[in-house]
């Protein structure tokens, strides 16, 4: 099993900034990508970044010029810098690794969540 633990939540007025991280631990053989995805009250959950081990990295729309992801391979762990948040950012953000356990079967794990709320 796989154990992703994110931090770094909480409550900003909006234009401030927050940074979310996410630290893999447990049964990992190797990790190929992180992202971060998020859920506000009766919405789906929705993509917010992705990022490969290798750097590659992918934005939602609504975030890009605002939100930075950024991995650190030898923690495997995953960051996401918020700037200029907005009251529409306010979500449960949601931490996500792919990649293969020890056991060489998949890994496609979540963690608890983080709630972000930003108040205009």
């Amino acid at each position: 099993q796989v154990q992703l633990v994110e931090s770094g939540g909480g409550l900003v007025q909006a234009g401030g900034s927050l940074r979310l991280s996410c630290a893999a631990s447990g049964s990992i053989f190797r990790i190929n990508g992180m992202g971060w995805y998020r859920q506000a009250p009766r919405q789906p959950r929705e993509t917010v970044a992705t990022i490969t081990s290798g750097g590659s990295s992918n934005y939602a729309d609504y975030v890009k010029g605002r939100f930075t992801i950024s991995m650190d391979n030898v923690k495997n762990t995953v960051y996401l810098q918020m700037n200029n948040l907005k009251p529409e950012d306010t979500a449960v953000y949601y931490c996500n690794a792919q990649g293969l356990r020890r056991n060489l079967l998949r890994c496609d794990d979540w963690g608890q969540g983080t709630q972000v709320t930003v108040s205009s």
